[in-house]
């Protein structure tokens, strides 16, 4: 099948998407990588009578490194950029990794951080490593701009917090502690195809080597990313030992409340959950980079 016509628009600049936006309301879209979009035009499950092109938006595809670690990514930053730029690898070696496992290199040559965000399927990589980090997502509009957090932005399958209006402009996330200890894994029928589950984490240690603070966010267990708080909880103030891993293993297959479909039943999903956060805690542990 082909797209229902539509009109085309090409803005320059953030205040000009806006305003198209603006004037063509709920018959408009935005056009980022275009990886989930198109597909969808083509299928005849959107229909939309005007797409707004962001690749030709200034500014909307910057990377700032800022001089106390924060990084900050423009919408508009390709996947492929965040798998193999080496400062963003420094600033954040799990999005970075993590990067990787999206879909097949076509896709990551086009597609980008805001429109996974906006996409918000919750299988996809990249919204739980946002969630993970507790990453901060701008958004603008006509009236001005706002921050949302990660915890806060997606509410439910393909759903977030962006009002009608807005677009995402940055993604913003903390500073990266260089002794951080970190790890992602997912499983997938298939590589490069949507991850079954899978598991974004990282912990970091206090003076006595015991993990003071850790993070797990759970792809494919929910109908968003999904923090494992209980399991973060279990580990927080204990030794990085395997024995520790394991109970936080079964912490997590209890945690988690994934659903039955065509390609995993959920019983599946909770036990592969569980393996996943005690090979990612391992994986954190021994890393040497």
């Amino acid at each position: 099948m082909k797209p229902p016509a539509f009109e085309y628009f090409a803005p320059t600049d953030i205040d000009g998407a806006l305003a198209l936006m603006a004037a063509h309301g709920d018959d408009a879209r935005f056009l980022a990588g275009g990886q989930s979009l198109v597909p969808m035009l083509n299928l005849r499950l959107a229909a939309p009578t005007a797409l707004i092109d962001l690749n030709g938006v200034a500014g909307l595809g910057e990377v700032v490194l800022d001089d106390d670690g924060t990084l900050i990514l423009g919408s508009m930053t390709r996947t492929r950029r965040i798998e193999t730029d080496p400062a963003i690898a420094a600033a954040n070696p799990l999005l970075s990794h993590a990067a990787a496992s999206v879909a097949h290199v076509q896709i990551r040559n086009r597609g980008t951080i805001g429109g996974s965000l906006a996409h918000a399927d919750p299988a996809a990589e990249l919204p739980g490593v946002v969630l993970a980090c507790e990453a901060e997502i701008h958004l603008q509009s006509p009236f001005g701009t706002r921050t949302v957090v990660a915890a806060d932005f997606f509410d439910g399958v393909f759903t977030t917090a962006v009002a009608a209006g807005e677009m995402i402009v940055r993604i913003v996330f903390p500073a990266w502690p260089k002794a951080r200890r970190w790890g992602f894994r997912e499983v997938s029928r298939r590589e490069g195809d949507f991850a079954m589950v899978g598991i974004a984490g990282w912990y970091d240690s206090d003076n006595n080597g015991r993990i003071g603070t850790a993070r797990l966010a759970a792809i494919g267990a929910g109908d968003t990313p999904v923090r494992l708080l209980a399991t973060e909880a279990a580990l927080t103030g204990n030794a990085p030992t395997d024995d520790i891993f394991a109970a936080a293993a079964a912490a997590a297959m209890n945690e988690l409340r994934p659903g039955d479909d065509l390609h995993a039943s959920a019983a599946y999903r909770r036990e592969v959950g569980g393996v996943l956060v005690g090979r990612v805690l391992g994986d954190a542990r021994d890393r040497r980079t």
